[in-house]
C-alpha cells in the first residue's frame, strides 16, 4: 500500500503545482523501449528509461569516465575478489534503504528474466558469490579473472529484495506497479509506445536535476519528430533525420548537437545452417546448400557495399565507412587496417568460384525506426547485392519485432547496431559461441561459432594484463574479419535537436537520450 501511496502523492504534487513554477522537458524520441523491465532488454533505448528510475553500482559518463552510482568504490584484492563499497545514502523511491544485499539479489535474477531478446548475463558471467562484509562493504568473488569487471559493474541497474522479490514479474514493471528504483526520476505514467512520463526525485542523494518533469513523446516518423519540434510541440529531439539538418542548423531559433558515436551498423549472415529461411535460387527454389554458409560469399557481399558513397550521399557526413566489428576510437580496435574494399568485379569472382555464378535471391530484413536512414540503408545494401548477381528484397520491422525474431532464428541476414566503448565487449556479447551459463553469445542471434574468434577471447576475458589482453583481442577480431562471420557497414554520427530557449544538450556517444543530459539554457 505505501508504494501506491507514494505514486499517489507524486501524482498529486505533479497536478497541483502551478504550470509556471516547474520545468518540463519534453522529448521527442524515436524508439520507445521493448519493456520497462530493466532487466529484459539489453538495448539503448531501453537502458537510458531504466537508468533514470534505476541505477547501476557505477555509470560511465558522456568522456567514458566511470562515476559512481550506487556503489562509492572499487577494487580488486586479489585477481578473484573485488571489494565494492556501497553508497548507504540510497533510497528506494518508497523509503526502502539500499542494502548489500539487493546486488546479490539482482545479479541472481539478471540470467533468468524469461523471454529475453538480449540478456544482461554477460555482465554477471563471472560471478560465483557476492560477499556481505558489513552495510556498506561487499566482496564479488569471481570463478576467473575479470579484467572487464568495472564495465560489466556499469550494466545491469540493481533491483530491491524487498521491494521487487521474490520474483518480480516484466508485466509488473511495464504497468509501473514495480518501477521503483533508486534514481533521480520516479515513474508517473507509461503508455506504450507513446508516451513515458516522469517526475524528479525530491529525496535523490545526488545533484539537484534541472528538470521538475520529463514527458517522453515516441515518434516513430522521422519527419513528424522535426514537425513537432519546429511546431514547439516538443523541446528536443534525438535521432535528428539527416536531410532536416541542414535547415535547422541555418534556423537561429534551435541548435543542433552532434557528436561522434560509439555505435557502428552490422549484418549478421545466417552462416551456420545447412539451409536458410530466405535465400532460394533465381526461379525461388529452394538451394542445395546454404550460400551464405560459404565463406567466399559472404566476403562477395561486403564487397558489394559502396560504404563511402553511402556514407557521403545518404548520410550527408553524419556517418563514415566501417572497417571492423568496434567503433573508431573503441579501447583494442585494429588500427591501420584501410577501409574494407568496395570491389563488385572482385565479388562477382568469389560468387561463381563458390559455386554461384548464377547468382541467388534472398530477403534482407532490418529495422524501421531503430537509427536514422535505417530503411533507406538497407536498401542501399540490397542495390549492392544486386550488382554482383544476388536479388535481395528489403523488408523492415519494427525494433521489438525484429529482434524477437532475430532471436527465434527466422532471418537469412539483418541489419542492426552495437555501442560500445570497446572492442571486446561487442566480441563477447555477439560472436563468442552461445554458452548460456557465462553469458557469451547473449547477442549472437545467427549461432555463429569460430574457434579462431573464441579461442584468443576466452583467454583475453580472463588475462588481466592489457597488453596481452589487447593482442588477443585483435586476434579475435582479425579471425571474424577474414572470416566475415558478420559484415560491418558504417558508423554512426549521433545527433539531437533543440529549442535554443529552452534546452542545451550534453550529446552522448552511445546515444544516450536522457534529462540527465539536458539543461536549460544560461
Amino acid at each position: 500500500m505505501h508504494r501506491q501511496l507514494a505514486a499517489a502523492v507524486t501524482a498529486a504534487l505533479l497536478a497541483a503545482a502551478p504550470a509556471g513554477a516547474q520545468r518540463v522537458l519534453t522529448i521527442g524520441a524515436q524508439t520507445p523501449p521493448s519493456a520497462l523491465d530493466p532487466h529484459y532488454h539489453n538495448t539503448q533505448n531501453n537502458n537510458q528509461i531504466a537508468r533514470m528510475v534505476f541505477e547501476p553500482l557505477f555509470d560511465l559518463d558522456t568522456k567514458a569516465r566511470f562515476q559512481p552510482r550506487l556503489a562509492r568504490s572499487m577494487r580488486p584484492l586479489d585477481d578473484l575478489t573485488w571489494e565494492v563499497k556501497l553508497n548507504t545514502e540510497a533510497r528506494f523511491h518508497d523509503g526502502t534503504p539500499f542494502e548489500a544485499e539487493d546486488v546479490a539479489f539482482t545479479f541472481a535474477r539478471v540470467p533468468t528474466v524469461p523471454n529475453s531478446p538480449a540478456l544482461f548475463t554477460s555482465a554477471v558471467r563471472s560471478i560465483a558469490a557476492v560477499e556481505v562484509v558489513d552495510r556498506e562493504t561487499i566482496l564479488l568473488r569471481t570463478r576467473e579473472p575479470n579484467p572487464m569487471m568495472r564495465f560489466d559493474m556499469s550494466s545491469p541497474v540493481i533491483l530491491s529484495r524487498k521491494v521487487h522479490g521474490p520474483s518480480p514479474q516484466t508485466a509488473d514493471f511495464n504497468s509501473g506497479k514495480l518501477m521503483i528504483g533508486t534514481g533521480p526520476y520516479r515513474h508517473v505514467d507509461y503508455r506504450h509506445s507513446e508516451r513515458l512520463e516522469l517526475a524528479r526525485n525530491m529525496d535523490w542523494y545526488g545533484p539537484v536535476e534541472p528538470w521538475d518533469r520529463v514527458v517522453y513523446r515516441y515518434i516513430p516518423q522521422a519527419g513528424s519528430r522535426t514537425a513537432a519540434l519546429l511546431a514547439g510541440e516538443v523541446d528536443l529531439i534525438d535521432y535528428v533525420p539527416v536531410q532536416d539538418v541542414p535547415r535547422l542548423q541555418q534556423d537561429a531559433r534551435f541548435a543542433v548537437f552532434q557528436i561522434d558515436s560509439i555505435t557502428f551498423v552490422y549484418l549478421a549472415p545466417d552462416a551456420m545452417r545447412e539451409s536458410s529461411p530466405f535465400v532460394v535460387d533465381k526461379q525461388g527454389k529452394p538451394l542445395p546448400a546454404n550460400p551464405l554458409a560459404d565463406r567466399r560469399v559472404r566476403e562477395a557481399l561486403s564487397l558489394s557495399i559502396p560504404r563511402q558513397q553511402i556514407a557521403d550521399r545518404l548520410y550527408s557526413g553524419l556517418a563514415s565507412p566501417a572497417d571492423q566489428f568496434a567503433a573508431p576510437g573503441a579501447e583494442h580496435r585494429l588500427e591501420g587496417i584501410g577501409p574494407l574494399p568496395f570491389d563488385p568485379a572482385r565479388g562477382r569472382a568469389l560468387l561463381a568460384e563458390a559455386g554461384y555464378g548464377q547468382g541467388f535471391r534472398m530477403t534482407l530484413h532490418g529495422p524501421n525506426g531503430f537509427f536514422p536512414s535505417d530503411d533507406n540503408l538497407l536498401q542501399a545494401i540490397a542495390q549492392g547485392f544486386s550488382r554482383i548477381g544476388v536479388e535481395a528484397q528489403v523488408q523492415t520491422l519494427p525494433p521489438a519485432s525484429l529482434f524477437t525474431k532475430a532471436t527465434n532464428r527466422d532471418f537469412s541476414m539483418f541489419m542492426t547496431y552495437y555501442s560500445s566503448y570497446s572492442s571486446i565487449i561487442p566480441l563477447r556479447n555477439v560472436v563468442m559461441t552461445r554458452n548460456a551459463e557465462l553469458g557469451h553469445g547473449a547477442f549472437n542471434r545467427q549461432r555463429y561459432s569460430n574457434p579462431a574468434v573464441d579461442g584468443p577471447l576466452s583467454e583475453a576475458l580472463t588475462t588481466m594484463d592489457e597488453e596481452r589482453r589487447r593482442d588477443l583481442t585483435q586476434a579475435a577480431m582479425r579471425a571474424l574479419l577474414e572470416d566475415k562471420g558478420l559484415i560491418p557497414v558504417i558508423n554512426l554520427k549521433n545527433a539531437w535537436a533543440g529549442r535554443r530557449d529552452r534546452v542545451v544538450y550534453d550529446p552522448s556517444p552511445p546515444n544516450m537520450t536522457e534529462p540527465r543530459l539536458a539543461r536549460p539554457p544560461g
